[in-house]
């Protein structure tokens, strides 16, 4: 079984910096505002040897008018139910609150280890002070400055015992990241798949601010799954919060092999969707497109047709994608979603011997060669395709440089009739032989 630990607490008591503290990183947004962690995060830390998660949660709330009260609380549950270690965070500047007897009474429902970790303990008054939470019952006080790290390692020293030492993981999962603008059905689409609310999903857009990674295991296909805030252009990123979530989608975006891009089937496609694709093949990542919502639209038998002519009229010239039409809420598709993904991934990463490539590339440029350019005729001789992350392929000829644009396309046009790189940018090089 996986080592988990989850972070859960109030609102601003300082989950997120201990965070970032445990796991070395900047990944939970960090704010001085409260309840700006609205998702549980995920992310990987190690302490004398021992790997295990860190589950960052949402301030557990209640009785106020949020509306993600609920939603948070029930994050907080989940978080609960999958750790085999809780941190419970308090605030020695205020005290016990209202709000950390209520979660306290819920942790100790819980039979698993609890430890109370008393935050923002700076000075030796300040640890006199946190002597105030053994009154939650819940065992020894861990004082702590989440900020600094002192006190930490003591604390990890007693979580780790816990663990037993685990084998290295499989790093080499595909990585697929959901991105698209806010509201287009993201977070539902991951909860649909996983088959329960992992996500907190609300009417509202932009409710989902970080990231969030899980790992999927269903039906023979296992791979790494990011849930993405949604991406605005940039004259509507107004908040701080907001401007680092969209830096966090894009460097998920970085991050993956293939882009699922999710478009509102009610809007169409947008320029802001065009951005997000552009900015997918830029980063030579497998891109499939997710048309969203479809059991809104009144259609009949050609409006398929004409809304994905429309897309890939804007996505030109790299229209070798493939575009599903789904409705998350209604579960339509939404496996085929997952195939299509699976299939840009093997595309992305497959490749071709050197043989086969020169077989049937060679035979087609002799029959339709470049054409010659100041009474010079190209030869093109020979073909490989090059190591990378994504398909990238080298021809060898006299003359590269008088390869113009329109031939290059009609080089990659003949390696995707052929070989099937639906869904991947390709790259190609000529070269002096």
């Amino acid at each position: 079984m996986a080592n988990i630990v989850a972070i859960v607490g109030r609102p601003n008591v300082g989950k997120s910096t201990l965070y970032n503290r445990l796991t070395e990183s900047r990944k939970a947004i960090v704010d001085d505002f409260s309840g700006v962690t609205r998702d549980r995060h995920y992310g990987q830390s190690e302490w004398i040897g021992k790997k295990f998660t860190v589950i960052d949660t949402g301030g557990f709330v209640q009785g106020s008018d949020d509306v993600f009260e609920s939603a948070i609380r029930d994050q907080v549950l989940i978080a609960i139910d999958e750790a085999s270690v809780i941190l419970f965070v308090v605030d020695v500047s205020t005290g016990i609150t209202d709000l950390d007897d209520q979660i306290a009474k819920v942790l100790r429902r819980s039979k698993k280890p609890v430890y109370v970790v008393a935050n923002k303990v700076d000075s030796a008054k300040q640890v006199h002070d946190s002597a105030e939470f053994y009154a939650l019952g819940l065992g020894d006080i861990y004082n702590i400055s989440s900020m600094t790290g002192s006190g930490t390692g003591e604390l990890l020293d007693d979580v780790v015992s816990h663990f037993q030492e685990e084998e290295e993981e499989e790093s080499t999962l595909p990585k697929f990241t959901i991105v698209g603008r806010p509201n287009v059905g993201k977070s539902s689409l991951t909860n649909a798949l996983l088959g329960e609310e992992r996500n907190i999903v609300t009417p509202i857009a932009g409710t989902t601010r970080d990231a969030i990674r899980i790992h999927y295991n269903q039906f023979g296909n296992e791979f790494l799954l990011v849930d993405t805030a949604g991406l605005r252009r940039k004259s509507k990123v107004s908040e701080d919060i907001e401007f680092y979530s969209v830096m966090r989608t894009i460097k998920a975006l970085e991050d993956s092999d293939v882009v699922i891009l999710m478009i509102d089937a009610q809007d169409g496609i947008e320029a802001q969707d065009i951005n997000i694709f552009h900015l997918a093949e830029k980063n030579k990542k497998g891109v499939v497109i997710l048309v969203n919502k479809w059991d809104t639209v009144e259609k009949d038998h050609k409006t398929a047709k004409i809304f994905e002519q429309d897309i890939r009229e804007r996505i030109a010239p790299f229209t070798d994608v493939p575009i599903i039409f789904t409705s998350v809420t209604e579960k339509q598709r939404i496996f085929k979603a997952v195939e299509a993904a699976m299939k840009v991934y093997h595309n992305k990463t497959k490749k071709i011997a050197t043989s086969k490539l020169n077989d049937v590339m060679l035979e087609i440029i002799s029959n339709y060669p470049p054409p010659a350019t100041k009474g010079k005729h190209i030869k093109i001789k020979y073909a490989t395709q090059l190591p990378g992350r994504s398909p990238m392929f080298a021809f060898f000829c006299n003359l590269p440089q008088y390869i113009k644009d329109p031939y290059r396309r009609f080089v990659e046009n003949k390696l995707r009739e052929n070989f099937d790189f639906t869904g991947v940018p390709i790259q190609i090089f000529f070269r002096q032989k």
